[in-house]
Order: C-alpha cells, then sequence, then structure tokens
C-alpha cells in the first residue's frame, strides 16, 4: 500500500419522525409519536485509505430490518459507489423511537390484520424518510473527508450498566424482577464497564469524529410516546460539545442483550437511576477520564473482513406450534388487553408480572396480549424454517492500525463480547450489536436453560442454543484474521 495517509470525515441527518408514526421497544402496544423531545439522527464516519472506503453508520432507532439494511448498502453503492461489505449499519437499539422495517414477524406473514399493520415491529411511513436521512448522512461524510491522526482509549464506569437477568430462589431465571425482591439470590452474569473511545482528528488539531463504545439497553424513553435519542444521543451530544462545532460523535452499542442501565438491587436505584441525559452525563464524564489517557495509533493498515456464518435456527417444539394455533382460534383478530377508560397497572421497569412498582395505563392505550403476539411469532418462524433450516448471521471487522470495529447482528448476551475482548489480538476493540439485520436475542446456555423473557421462543428468540458459542468463536477467528493482514 503505497499511501497510507487515512482520511475521515463524519456527519449527521435529522430523521426525526412524523407525528403519529408508530415509536417501537414494546410488544403489541401502538406507540403513535406525539412530540419530539429530542431529535434522533443517522450519523455516518467514512474512512479511506488508498482509495478504499469504508463506512459506519449508526442510526437512533430500535432496530433495522435485514431488507432494509441491505437497501441503504445497495443505494449507497449507487449513489457512492461503496461495497456493500465496507458498510457497517447500526442501530443503537433506542426504545424511544421508530424501527427501520418490521422486527416481530415478517413482512409476507398474513396473520397480522392490514389495519394493524404496526404489531409487525414497524412503520411503512417512516422507512424511506430515515433510508433518505442515512444517505445524507454518508454523502456529508464522503465531502468531509479529510487527513486525521487516530488515538485510542478507555475508562470503566460500573455506575450506569448492570446485568439484568437474577436467578431466583426457585431456581427461575427472571429478567427485571421486583427492586430488591427477597426472592432473589443473585445476579446471574456480568456486564462489561467498558467506556471506549477513539479520535480522529485532523491537521488543524480538531477532532473531527469520535467512536464511543458503551453497553447497555437504551430503555429511559420506554413508557413514554414523545422521541429522543436515548443515551447514545445524549453521549454525543454531550461529547461534540466536548470537541467543538467540527466533531461529529457516533456510538457503538455493545451486547446488551441481557444489559440495561437499571441495577434492581439497589434500593435507591428509582432515586438515582437518572435519565438518559443523566447517563449521557455520566459516560461523557469518564470519557473525559479516558481522553487523559489516549493511545496514539500508528495507522499501517485500513482494512476489512466479513462472513456470514449459517447458524441454525431454533426447533420449535410441536406443543409450541400447537399452542399458538389453539390461541389465535380463540380470538378473530389481535387478542386486545385494553378498553377505554382501562386502568390495567404494569410494570415499571420490566416486564415481571409480579412486581411492585406499577404504573396505571393511559385509558386511550391500545394494547394487543403479547401471548398473542408471540403466537403470530411462532408460527411465523416455525413456517419460515421449513425452508430455511440455518440463519445467515451476518459479521464484520474492520480495523485502523491496532484498532478494531466487530459488529454482530441481533442481541447478543455479553458474556461473549467479553470473551472476544479478553481473547483478541487488538489493542481496542469496539463491539457493535444490532448491526446489519435483526436477528432477536442471543441467549447464553444457562439463560436457556433458566427461561425467562430473552429467551421465550418467536422473533425475539429464534436461534438454536448453540448460537452464542458459533458466533463467538467465529467472530474470535476473523478477528485474528484481520489482524495478521498488513
Amino acid at each position: 500500500m503505497k499511501n497510507k495517509t487515512l482520511l475521515a470525515g463524519a456527519a449527521k441527518s435529522d430523521i426525526s419522525p412524523e407525528l403519529g408514526i408508530q415509536i417501537a421497544g414494546d410488544i403489541g402496544r401502538k406507540r403513535p409519536c406525539t412530540g419530539i423531545k429530542e431529535p434522533i439522527y443517522a450519523r455516518a464516519l467514512v474512512l479511506e485509505q488508498a482509495g478504499r472506503r469504508y463506512c459506519i453508520i449508526t442510526v437512533d432507532v430500535l432496530a433495522i430490518d435485514t431488507p432494509w439494511a441491505d437497501e441503504v448498502r445497495r443505494r449507497a453503492q449507487k449513489q457512492f459507489g461503496l461495497a456493500p461489505k465496507a458498510i457497517m449499519v447500526h442501530a443503537t437499539q433506542n426504545h424511544a423511537a421508530p424501527s427501520i422495517g418490521n422486527h416481530m414477524c415478517r413482512d409476507e406473514w398474513p396473520l397480522i390484520p392490514a389495519e394493524h399493520d404496526w404489531l409487525r415491529g414497524g412503520d411503512a411511513r417512516y422507512n424511506e424518510p430515515a433510508l433518505a436521512g442515512m444517505l445524507d448522512a454518508i454523502g456529508k461524510a464522503i465531502g468531509n473527508l479529510t487527513p486525521v491522526t487516530v488515538a485510542a482509549g478507555r475508562a470503566i464506569d460500573n455506575r450506569v450498566a448492570f446485568n439484568r437477568r437474577y436467578i431466583m430462589r426457585d431456581g427461575s431465571h427472571v429478567c427485571q424482577p421486583s427492586l430488591c425482591d427477597p426472592e432473589i439470590v443473585q445476579v446471574e452474569g456480568p456486564a462489561d464497564p467498558e467506556v471506549g473511545v477513539i479520535t480522529f482528528t485532523d491537521k488543524t488539531g480538531h477532532v473531527v469524529a469520535t467512536l464511543l463504545h458503551h453497553t447497555s439497553h437504551p430503555c429511559h424513553g420506554f413508557w413514554a410516546n414523545e422521541v429522543h435519542p436515548g443515551w447514545p444521543g445524549a453521549w454525543c451530544t454531550e461529547m461534540e460539545a466536548h470537541f467543538g462545532k467540527a466533531c461529529t460523535a457516533l456510538v457503538i452499542n455493545g451486547c446488551c442483550g441481557n444489559i440495561i442501565h437499571f441495577n434492581f438491587m439497589n434500593p435507591d436505584q428509582e432515586k438515582i437511576g437518572g435519565t438518559h441525559t443523566e447517563m449521557g452525563r455520566l459516560l461523557a464524564q469518564s470519557t473525559r477520564r479516558a481522553l487523559q489517557d489516549m493511545q496514539p495509533v500508528p495507522v499501517a493498515t485500513l482494512d476489512w473482513v466479513h462472513r456470514i456464518l449459517p447458524v441454525p435456527r431454533r426447533k420449535i417444539p410441536a406443543a409450541l406450534i400447537a399452542e399458538a394455533k389453539a390461541k389465535l382460534k380463540k380470538t378473530d383478530g389481535p387478542a386486545w388487553t385494553t378498553t377505554p377508560g382501562s386502568t390495567t397497572a404494569i410494570r415499571k421497569t420490566g416486564v415481571s408480572k409480579t412486581a411492585s412498582h406499577v404504573v396505571k395505563l393511559d385509558p386511550s392505550v391500545v394494547r394487543v396480549e403479547w401471548d398473542w403476539v408471540y403466537a403470530v411469532g411462532v408460527l411465523d418462524i416455525a413456517d419460515e424454517r421449513k425452508t430455511h433450516p440455518t440463519f445467515p448471521y451476518e459479521m464484520q471487522a474492520v480495523r485502523i492500525g491496532d484498532v478494531a470495529i466487530l459488529s454482530l447482528m441481533g442481541e447478543p448476551f455479553v458474556e461473549a463480547q467479553l470473551r472476544i475482548k479478553g481473547t483478541t489480538p487488538f489493542a481496542f476493540l469496539q463491539v457493535a450489536h444490532m448491526a446489519n439485520g435483526y436477528c432477536g436475542y442471543i441467549p447464553s446456555r444457562e439463560a436457556l436453560a433458566g427461561g425467562g423473557y430473552e429467551t421465550r421462543t418467536s422473533h425475539g428468540s429464534r436461534l438454536a442454543p448453540e448460537a452464542l458459542e458459533m458466533i463467538e468463536q467465529a467472530a474470535g477467528s476473523l478477528l485474528k484474521k484481520l489482524h495478521k493482514t498488513k
């Protein structure tokens, strides 16, 4: 490679939805957008060396399904000449924003009535405007390309991310139990406390882009119908203010399938849990600590690798299929759980039906039974498995010298990320989950055996028990292959 000069360009584009667009992040709840509390963005970072370009797009939405992730890559190739395998499309999994495409069932699956299409998880009215914003950000980023130097660092912060699964006295494993439930024995697994930062600095000394890495579900806006960018957007805002107007910040959210910002064993959690802006402030605080000890990254290599791993889909027991069919036969269309004037109490901080902390539903809330939505999903994935017994699981990795960014699909549990980080040959590694499509939670074998929300078979959890181990091993091999490139 004759010219090793690295160029970087970054930009963002407002993709806030119109009022009335469905906000994603719940199951069976109609959440029409009632206002924009804060804008949400598509953010693009384009890297170039010796004429070869790589693009990372982060989007402040819940999810981007595979057909739409493929579509933005196809259009970026047509408009900008970017190779699809050189584009990483990452959703921050913001629960206060729409989805792009559908993630609760396939578009063509007929059991969702057309008049209630929002039950599929997305809103067709949002897809094209969001895509236009993503492409606009890419185009602006290319226009901003400039020679840069790179530095990387990290800090540790144990204040804002916690494993949300607990082992109970009866042996069950519960996602988000009651606060300080006396039936808790212990937390099921770890969290990842790393706050990672990569900076791209131009010849004038200005940071033109930064990649920020942390691992937690962005769920602060779950109960409201107002749009905001969650803690990833708040963190970006903090760091863009820190670095100045020239900087575009992008958050890489890690494998947070079992991680959330709420500590269910802290009796003071509800007083100190804070808002998404408070979490962004705390992460910025730790980022500034990391910036005090940044390591220069000699940019010897900009390169990337790509792999499609065939992962077995979960076998669907005949009894579960029969149960799903029986559930759908009981009602003519969706099974509604709320009617005008309802005051049904529901869990504020999680999904446990036995929780003590509840809120009253707004009488106008429209909600369908989770069991009905899951029944539709079970029959959908059982049908798909007949012709597609394996899932085409995509992973990518890009290196900038001794720094790497790894992308994984869906919501892997954090245990895999920690093991990948522990064995990677790179000095710094940022892992992006929810990249290039959606395939549900990817739990550990222990979690699957214990049960609980993330393991319930449907579109939200559809891969075989060995999936997490397969992905972890393949990702490790991919990183080793990338590290050998010169």
